[in-house]
């Protein structure tokens, strides 16, 4: 292709990436918290779908999917660059669609530049070592984009709201006291500030579902063979600790939301509605670090053009 041509394609396709991130930020800005001061979560109605309604779900999808196209793209240019990570955490309440944000949102994502860790309960091993130490082993390599289907943040929530696991962690007794919560709240927020200052860059996603949507999500579950797998008797009593679970996530995302590391809290009772903003978020944070491909210097050029000289010979003559 010409370099006039090339270039112009290039700019069209900056111009059309502009839009999007525009468009996709205007619709994901509203959940974003990066002050959690004045937070609360009664604030956020997890049936609300921001300036569209249930007859833009078709318009919402066809977002997400140019939104997917424009995922792979900064993607390739996140793995070529090789210097910025990004790491996407995902918290939410059993059947709030997470595993689906996921599975949409990231659909056109090169396996090879994308890392994938789900936390269930701690293991033996896990428990011997400290409370972050089982997701550092699985932060993302520079130039890929790590997910954490929940992560530490479950210390400050399922371990809160039972804090018989807390025992199970075998602290000293002299650290178990009313300021724990605190303390952990401070230890995350540096250890995320120490890793946005290596050159990971985080965002967190709570999704909020309703009491009542959840139901209905469970009893679909039960009621549809295809879905039986998925429902557990434990869902059931965790949903009796929901004021508990609604206050820990407040005070988490008010401990925690910080510029570095926000958190997005998204309306979770239309799954169209979460992933349109799943994935403006996850645009507007590769689009903010100003990715680009690696320069070729002139050795390298030099290096590019002996190669196109050796094969166009070679083609010539045949071998």
């Amino acid at each position: 292709m010409p370099r006039t041509r090339l270039s112009y394609a290039r700019i069209l396709a900056h111009m059309k990436l502009n839009k999007l991130v525009a468009e996709t930020r205007k619709l994901c800005q509203p959940y974003c918290v990066t002050d959690g001061r004045n937070f609360r979560l009664k604030d956020v109605d997890p049936s609300d779908t921001g300036p569209l309604r249930p007859e833009d779900k078709a318009h919402a999808k066809k977002t997400v999917a140019r939104g997917i196209e424009a995922l792979a793209s900064l993607q390739d240019t996140l793995y070529a660059q090789d210097s910025w990570a990004v790491l996407l955490i995902f918290q939410a309440m059993d059947a709030a669609g997470k595993d689906g944000a996921i599975k949409h949102v990231m659909s056109g994502i090169n396996p090879q530049g994308c890392q994938v860790a789900s936390f269930k309960a701690p293991s033996a091993e896990e428990l011997d070592h400290d409370y972050l130490w089982r997701c550092q082993k699985h932060l993302p390599e520079r130039g890929c984009i790590g997910i954490f289907n929940r992560s530490y943040y479950e210390e400050l929530l399922v371990v809160r709201v039972h804090p018989e696991f807390l025992d199970k962690q075998r602290l000293p007794p002299t650290l178990v006291d009313k300021k724990i919560w605190d303390n952990r709240f401070e230890d995350v927020r540096g250890f995320e500030r120490y890793l946005t200052r290596n050159g990971i860059a985080i965002r967190k996603f709570f999704l909020h579902v309703s009491h009542a949507e959840q139901e209905r999500r469970f009893l679909e579950r039960l009621d549809t063979p295809e879905k039986n797998w998925k429902f557990s008797a434990a869902d059931i009593t965790e949903r009796q600790h929901w004021p508990e679970y609604m206050a820990a996530y407040q005070d988490m995302i008010r401990a925690t939301a910080t510029p570095w590391a926000p958190w997005y809290v998204v309306p979770a009772d239309h799954k169209w509605f979460t992933r349109a903003v799943v994935a403006g978020a996850v645009i507007d944070a590769l689009a903010s670090l100003h990715l680009h491909y690696p320069e070729v210097g002139s050795a390298k050029r030099a290096e590019l053009a002996a190669a196109r000289k050796t094969l166009l010979a070679a083609k010539k003559t045949g071998r």
